[in-house]
């Protein structure tokens, strides 16, 4: 029987000045921000900040055949993942819509897996019913905490603190007391998370801050998210959301989380389809929103053109520099320059977060030599 409980609200929610993040946000259970929350922004580009991400959901996978059956049921190419890597990977459903994110490591014979709080039990859940035969043991593996530690200066904080920075992105390296820390490659250029035994997680809090890294809440981490483009499963994708429409198309290397040369897996037909014929029918984008309108855009709320649907909402937040953005998903036939609406305010695309995707794919040039043109 699988434990599917979520993990319980933070111990660092009491620390001095924690603001807890809204009852019914995706972070509750954690700190929105300690008073200062575009500061809190400033810094982690500045210099570094430490973020509570200890709601995010652990899972382990033991057995000797963990990768090689992962690899079969998931989207990134993982069979021969080394030992002290990482990578973003996806769960699909049988139309290549996307069900699960998330991010592995492999260290030391288990694999860990996180994702978000909410989706985390029924991730197990998949995992341990399809095991089979497979030597692959997947558990609850929320003894591990998430901390992230972003920022210019993270480097210098994690030395001062006895933990030996990962160069590369995606690599990751065992702390002192348990756990390990990886590099991720975004929200900021400088990002690490570290999983750490749960029960020291004001014991790292403390050496972290002392080490000089300012405490900051998950409204700065969203915010650099969000400026970075980078998609949340559930607050910018939606139940018909497929991989190609929020840049989760490419191997690690390519910050991706769907290898497009792996075997099969679930999904794998949609995937192809739209990488080698046609278009997805989406793209995420990263909206300016008018600051001085009445009311914010919630994530769902429709994006509009002369009252005509062209997209949905998804996460809003105030930016330090930006002011207030969201990402949204959009038709791609919606040109840059469009005014559009987006709940109760005026919203323009940045054109800097439009990716170009006006290339003839493999499979359409080949069709286009057959039949001679």
């Amino acid at each position: 029987m699988v434990d599917t409980l979520p993990v319980s609200p933070s111990p660092l929610l009491t620390t001095a000045g924690a603001v807890p993040a809204p009852e019914h946000s995706p972070d509750a259970g954690v700190a929105w921000h300690y008073g200062d929350p575009l500061g809190e922004q400033r810094k982690a580009e500045r210099s570094a900040v430490v973020v509570d991400r200890s709601h995010r959901f652990v899972i382990a996978i033991g057995g000797t055949e963990r990768l090689t059956w992962l690899h079969t049921i998931s989207s990134q190419h993982v069979s021969d993942l080394p030992d002290g890597a990482s990578a973003e990977n996806l769960s699909l459903d049988a139309n290549g819509r996307v069900e699960h994110h998330f991010v592995q490591t492999d260290l030391d014979g288990v694999t860990w897996i996180d994702t978000e709080a909410e989706r985390g039990p029924s991730l197990l859940s998949f995992l341990t019913k399809m095991v089979f035969w497979a030597k692959a043991e997947p558990r609850d593996g929320n003894e591990l905490a998430v901390l992230s530690v972003l920022g210019p200066e993270a480097p210098s904080i994690l030395a001062r603190a006895d933990v030996n920075a990962p160069a590369e992105p995606y690599a990751a390296v065992k702390v002192p007391d348990g756990g390990f820390v990886r590099r991720m490659p975004w929200p900021a250029a400088d990002s690490f998370d570290l999983l750490v035994p749960r029960e020291h997680l004001g014991d790292w809090w403390a050496r972290l801050t002392s080490a000089g890294a300012e405490p900051a809440g998950t409204w700065a981490f969203e915010a650099l998210r969000v400026a970075a483009a980078r998609p949340r499963i559930g607050l910018d994708t939606d139940d018909r959301t497929i991989p190609h429409e929020v840049r989760w198309i490419g191997s690690p290397a390519e910050h991706g989380a769907v290898h497009l040369e792996k075997g099969c897996y679930r999904g794998q037909e949609t995937v192809a389809r739209v990488h080698n014929l046609g278009k997805p029918p989406r793209r995420l984008v990263l909206l300016h929103l008018d600051g001085s309108a009445e009311g914010r855009p919630v994530p769902g709320d429709p994006v509009t053109v002369n009252d005509r649907a062209v997209g949905r909402i998804g996460t809003v937040i105030d930016h330090y520099d930006l002011g207030p953005i969201a990402l949204a998903l959009l038709k791609r036939s919606i040109p840059i320059d469009t005014e559009l609406i987006a709940g109760p305010c005026a919203a323009s695309i940045d054109p800097d977060s439009v990716e170009k995707d006006d290339g003839i794919q493999a499979g359409r040039a080949a069709i286009d030599r057959l039949r001679g043109r």
